[in-house]
């Protein structure tokens, strides 16, 4: 990890020679830390009560109080981020060194000070405390409240949780509803997880990503010469996740004659490969996803009827964001402790209206758009604390009483042109998340919830 610019963090010199004492205290201070000065340990443990330095630098031998017995008092009463420990003496001898090491302290310095030396043990043991909370800190992100890498503490989400475990433990097609930027992927990859099929593959897949021509190719596979530039056979997606789960993410993408194939495997596990007269068996648990409304797509003839039955047996709603109010808090929390130790920062948390913006933010990308704007917070906040001014110009300015969430479709239309084709009221959408995320593609594509060359494309590959 590389390592910070400059160092933050409290240090206590605990040294009866009031001249050393100061030499230490001025070095620590112009290396930009905070400094306390205490000639005896015992004056030492009383302020501890109401403040715990990250580092003690600590003479061995002090009036009262002996060096290493205040150490050992600190390391039995501190368990919660107990302060670096640099023990100093002129009385150092091998066998001092061993114990206090044993103990637990950081450093065993002897005089005189080599005060080049002493700066470079505080940095060192500063830096080493403070990579130690942020592990400790990514442990708690890891682990709290987490279901497969997914969080939440809503009744929305621990329904859903409930929902993956009994879906698990069936055999059949699995159909997962939900926005752009809910999760998706995610809780496809719960239900094989928590499947008996989960020590066999798991391959999501985006329909919308494979150029059409060959899909047919991709899915099924191919033999050798069965078209212009198959040169070798190819067993394609089912048979790679053979035993095991092929998410099919935006399936409503998926042309109608695919869907007809898809159906046929479906119902009896069989598969033809592209030039192959032959019919092939596969054992592969399809979980499909989809942010549209699949139900529109059938009455529009856009999606098979018989295909859509098929797989409506197992169907998952992933709630949006707006309807988790009390999990925004909670997930930016958990992404600004990922974004923080990710950039080694040290974030406390939110400051001033941060929070209340937050909460207050419908989120149309939902988790994904979160995340984003928490990445971002992260990255521009100059000191320990996210503020409102870290935030995305849209969460700063967004006003509650609007009559939508994402965006309002009249201020993409002129005034005289108020019905336009919908591949143009696409493109003019698209232009304005561009906008609102200051032209990062990557951004747009993620809350649009599609793929950057997708992007391009619906665009004609214009420069934004």
């Amino acid at each position: 990890m590389a390592q910070k610019d400059s160092l933050s963090g409290l240090v206590w010199i605990i040294e009866d020679d009031e001249a050393l004492g100061t030499l230490l205290l001025e070095e620590v201070e112009d290396a930009g830390l905070e400094s306390c000065w205490y000639s005896s340990a015992e004056q030492a443990i009383r302020v501890m009560e109401q403040r715990c330095p990250d580092l003690i630098v600590c003479d061995l031998r002090l009036p009262g109080m002996d060096g290493l017995t205040f150490f050992r008092k600190i390391h039995d009463n501190v368990s919660n981020s107990p302060p670096g420990f640099i023990i100093i003496t002129a009385f150092g001898t091998i066998s001092m060194a061993v114990d206090a090491l044993k103990w637990g302290a950081d450093d065993f310095l002897t005089k005189p000070l080599d005060l080049e030396h002493f700066m470079l043990s505080v940095k060192r043991v500063l830096e080493r405390k403070h990579l130690k909370e942020m592990v400790n800190e990514m442990r708690g992100f890891l682990s709290s409240e987490s279901f497969h890498g997914m969080y939440g503490k809503s009744t929305a989400m621990r329904l859903l949780f409930e929902q993956i475990r009994r879906v698990a433990k069936a055999q059949g097609p699995v159909l997962i509803l939900g926005e752009s930027g809910t999760g998706k992927e995610l809780v496809a990859e719960a239900i094989h997880q928590e499947s008996t099929r989960c020590n066999s593959p798991f391959l999501p897949v985006n329909c919308a990503g494979i150029p059409e021509q060959l899909l047919e190719s991709e899915f099924f596979g191919h033999s050798e010469g069965s078209f212009t530039g198959a040169t070798k056979s190819r067993q394609g997606l089912f048979a790679e996740a053979q035993g095991g789960s092929l998410l099919l993410d935006e399936i409503s993408e998926m042309p109608l004659y695919l869907q007809a194939k898809l159906l046929r495997i479906l119902q009896d596990g069989s598969l033809r490969r592209v030039g192959e007269n032959r019919e092939h068996q596969v054992d592969v648990r399809v979980i499909a996803a989809t942010h549209r409304d699949i139900n529109k797509e059938v009455r529009l003839g856009n999606f098979r009827e018989d295909l859509f039955f098929r797989l409506e047996a197992f169907t998952l709603h992933v709630p949006p964001l707006r309807d988790r109010g009390e999990d925004i808090e909670f997930l930016a929390a958990r992404f600004m402790q990922q974004f923080a130790f990710a950039s080694d920062k040290k974030i406390k948390g939110f400051k001033g209206r941060a929070i209340e913006l937050l909460t207050r933010y419908p989120f149309p990308g939902n988790v994904r758009e979160l995340s984003n704007a928490v990445e971002r917070a992260v990255t521009f906040a100059t000191e320990n604390w996210i503020c409102a001014e870290h935030l995305p110009a849209r969460i700063r300015n967004y006003q509650s009483g609007s009559k939508t969430a994402s965006v309002n479709f009249d201020d993409l239309t002129p005034e005289n042109e108020r019905l336009l084709p919908l591949a143009e009221m696409e493109k003019r959408y698209i232009r304005h998340v561009l906008e609102t995320v200051d032209g990062n593609k990557r951004r747009a594509a993620g809350i649009l919830g599609i793929g950057r060359r997708t992007l391009y494309r619906k665009l004609g590959n214009e420069i934004i």
